[in-house]
């Protein structure tokens, strides 16, 4: 038994599709169903149930797919203290990250770890999905490490480490009745159209839920990722925002106010997979943001506060 049909089998297993693991993979679908066929004549057994329309593990694969992984995580663990032992941490890393993350910098982060252990092969990528689709990618393993903003209970079956957490704040157009005031609920806004993220990230999430226990219905007919832009469609009269205070949110025709809804906060954290132990490239990266104050500072925009 091959490395390779481990991880073939383990590709396939995660995402339920030759299509997806093959792309995954960077191989061919024909290699990959070849790869799985020899590998369960070698078993004796079968462990994907294959239709045309779905891929299914069988009881066997089922059975298989912890033992599968177990032995990847063993032959990962042996390459890390055999190549750290004759030449320093090696390994690769694949980071994904929100497109704002401004309570953190993120860049003098990666660079520093960069610094310190150049034969790691980092790769960063920016979400476009939200952090609903980068826990995703932590969970089926096409991501080793993520930044996201949602709640635990939204993160089941990975690991959260949460490193900071900020208060929301209102962005209103200058000539709004509520501009002056020192602070405002979500009540306040009941009735107001709305910008807003796309459904799946995590300040969307938030907003959505909070509106929902306070029986305050809203309509977000503007969606879009980046906190950065939001103002500019408030200034152009096309709904309020409710944000993190994570990036200046400040633009001309606007009114930033604080929101004093109590216990309504934005988490930023960082995931990695449940079942998985890190390996030592991610522990250090790990250890590297715990021991080393890469939050930003307060500069009108970002207010981020150390979780207690």
């Amino acid at each position: 038994m091959e490395t390779r049909q481990l991880e073939y089998f383990v590709a396939v297993a995660e995402e339920l599709s030759f299509t997806r693991a093959a792309q995954r993979l960077f191989a061919v679908q024909s290699t990959v169903s070849a790869t799985i066929r020899t590998l369960e004549t070698e078993l004796g057994t079968t462990l994907f149930d294959r239709s045309t329309r779905r891929v299914a593990l069988s009881a066997s694969g089922a059975l298989f797919l912890p033992e599968a992984k177990a032995a990847l995580d063993a032959v990962e663990r042996a390459r890390e203290v055999v190549q750290e032992a004759s030449a320093g941490l090696r390994g690769s890393l694949r980071v994904g990250t929100l497109t704002s993350v401004g309570a953190l910098d993120l860049p003098a982060l990666l660079g520093t770890f960069h610094d310190r252990h150049p034969l790691v092969d980092l790769h960063l990528t920016v979400s476009v999905t939200g952090p609903t689709g980068l826990a995703e990618d932590v969970r089926h393993g096409r991501l080793d490490l993520a930044l996201l903003g949602l709640p635990e209970s939204e993160l089941p079956g990975l690991t959260v480490r949460t490193i900071v957490t900020v208060p929301y704040l209102a962005v209103l157009p200058a000539a709004h009745p509520l501009a002056g005031r020192p602070s405002i609920s979500l009540r306040d806004l009941a009735g107001e159209r709305f910008v807003d993220a796309p459904r799946g990230f995590g300040n969307r999430i938030a907003i959505d839920r909070a509106c929902e226990s306070l029986g305050v219905g809203r309509r977000v007919p503007v969606e879009v990722a980046d906190l950065r832009v939001m103002p500019l469609y408030v200034a152009a009269g096309l709904g309020v925002a409710v944000v993190p205070d994570l990036v200046p949110l400040t633009a001309p025709g606007t009114a930033v106010v604080p929101l004093d809804d109590a216990g309504l906060t934005w988490p930023l954290s960082v995931v990695s997979h449940g079942e998985k132990a890190p390996g030592r490239a991610l522990r250090t990266l790990l250890d590297l943001l715990v021991e080393t104050d890469f939050l930003q500072k307060s500069d009108g925009g970002a207010s981020g506060r150390p979780r207690e």
